[in-house]
């Protein structure tokens, strides 16, 4: 099996919080969640211009549960940066992501897995609404159509586990941590493309856009994403812009879908100590902790049956607590202690999400059993 060359872990300098944001008072420890890796800053065309991003006027609700989603067809989405997929999902919905698993065995060693990331540490929503250090708070993502033109990518420290250009990617594609002032920035900065009309997902690390419409990346991922294969050019062992092999787009919770009041997918949590195994889906591990004791890349939690939801929560926030319920959450990356990961859209209420969020405890949840654990 393919070893990696170092651990994968990441950019100390990062991570914006709302509850920094709006909450003075909250000081987090912030470790970095790294996916796209790497440290290396080459010369390139910064500084990027600020993309302004319009969200759609008002979110297409997605249909009642149901009513059958749209699962693997990603046609029906809206374009732009940060764009609506209008109920569309990720993914057939036999997919890993997917699937109903509240009903699922528990992991006998649930209790100490769950121990290690902490009982009594609340979530904490790495998106929001506005700025933070002048950057939009989240992992931004644009939906392109079948004509956008594919361009070269370049890739450095992971180009032995990237599949190859080229990639629809946008001269002006958001990239994460992108300062609005169009001044230089670090972080991790990943580009999610999604191109709707040829169902397919790319993704990229480290990425920087170079003269005459190429990027070069620390490492790339094509996901697709009408199929339960999904990544073809993958293999076992490879990394991907996230930490873990996943895909980062799909575990992302997004404005549109949880104003709906239903999300109907797994999400992706960050660890700060992770194992050097890894759990399908997940295909890579960034650790060289063997301790049976704390999480492998993949690992899937749920929220417990007997936690009760509060009435009172927002419609967001209930959405994304049921969503924790039925499809759970995806250790996909080395980074703070239960930060959820999300898109940044405008319309988040950052007060709500860290106050609600946040109420929920580590100890409220537990661990799927882990089938197909992958260790040196």
């Amino acid at each position: 099996m393919h070893q990696h060359k170092t651990p994968r872990c990441c950019n100390p300098a990062k991570r914006y919080t709302p509850a920094r944001t709006l909450l003075g008072a909250l000081c987090l420890s912030v470790l970095v969640a790294c996916g796209g890796g790497g440290s290396n800053t080459p010369t390139l065309s910064d500084p990027v211009p600020p993309v302004t991003v319009t969200p759609d006027p008002q979110p297409t609700p997605t249909p009642p549960l149901d009513s059958g989603a749209v699962y693997g067809k990603l046609r029906g989405a809206s374009l732009g940066a940060g764009a609506s997929l209008n109920g569309a999902l990720p993914f057939p919905a036999s997919n890993a992501w997917n699937t109903d698993i509240s009903s699922a065995p528990t992991d006998p060693n649930s209790d100490a897995l769950i121990a290690s990331i902490g009982l009594t540490r609340g979530l904490h929503p790495d998106f929001g609404a506005g700025l933070y250090d002048g950057a939009p708070i989240g992992i931004p993502y644009v939906v392109v159509a079948g004509t956008q033109p594919k361009v070269a990518i370049t890739f450095t420290d992971y180009g032995d586990e990237s599949d190859p250009g080229p990639y629809p990617v946008p001269a002006n594609a958001p990239i994460e941590g992108q300062l609005a002032n169009g001044g230089a920035f670090g972080g991790d900065r990943h580009v999610l493309v999604i191109d709707r009309d040829a169902n397919r997902l790319y993704e990229m690390g480290n990425a920087y856009p170079q003269p005459g419409s190429a990027w070069q990346a620390s490492g790339g991922a094509v996901f697709h994403l009408d199929s339960d294969t999904v990544r073809p050019g993958g293999q076992a062992g490879w990394t991907s812009a996230d930490a873990a092999g996943l895909p980062i787009f799909p575990g992302l919770v997004r404005y549109d879908e949880a104003a709906s009041g239903v999300i109907r997918h797994a999400l992706r949590f960050t660890v700060s100590i992770t194992r050097r195994a890894y759990v399908p889906p997940a295909t890579h591990w960034a650790s060289s902790n063997t301790s049976a004791n704390v999480p492998p890349m993949g690992m899937r939690v749920r929220l417990k049956s007997s936690f009760v939801i509060p009435a009172g929560f927002s419609t967001e926030s209930k959405a994304i607590l049921q969503s924790m319920k039925t499809y759970g959450m995806f250790v996909a990356d080395n980074g703070s202690n239960w930060f959820v990961s999300g898109a940044p859209d405008d319309r988040w209420n950052n007060d709500k999400l860290v106050s609600e969020l946040g109420s929920v405890k580590g100890a409220s949840f537990e661990v799927v059993r882990m089938d197909g654990l992958v260790t040196p």
